[in-house]
């Protein structure tokens, strides 16, 4: 499967759902322009149908939308849950990536060097 959550990354999204009441939503993950590194990840909630382009997967009786776009940047990436001293939150080890921002949700791929970024502020690396 092109994108993949981890056993604790489904867990914790299966708890987030139930308790805003959206158990029927699915996980939206796209990559748009910006962060330190030139591209950065986004992950939301979606309550509603799939785009018609969208790519549609289904683990662990979740689904997850990725936009055609997204997917190229994202192929074989995997969402992982991890805690960290500021807390736990969602995380994406995307296989593409070949350089990434200390903040985690930033980053560059070979096909993608060339795009320069605005900087996300709470990074210790710069891209």
């Amino acid at each position: 499967m092109p994108i993949t959550l981890t056993t604790r990354a489904a867990c914790e999204l299966k708890e987030l759902m139930a308790s805003q009441e959206k158990t029927t939503a699915a996980l939206r993950v796209w990559v748009a322009g910006g962060g330190c590194s030139g591209l950065q990840y986004g992950m939301a909630l979606d309550d509603e149908s799939p785009e018609a382009d969208d790519n549609v997967f289904e683990q662990d009786g979740l689904k997850i939308f990725v936009d055609p776009l997204s997917l190229q940047y994202m192929e074989g990436a995997e969402v992982d849950y991890v805690d960290d001293v500021l807390g736990g939150g969602f995380k994406i080890e995307n296989p593409n990536a070949t350089s990434s921002c200390g903040c985690g949700s930033s980053f560059k791929t070979e096909d993608s060097a060339g795009a320069t970024g605005g900087g996300c502020g709470s990074c210790s690396h710069r891209g």
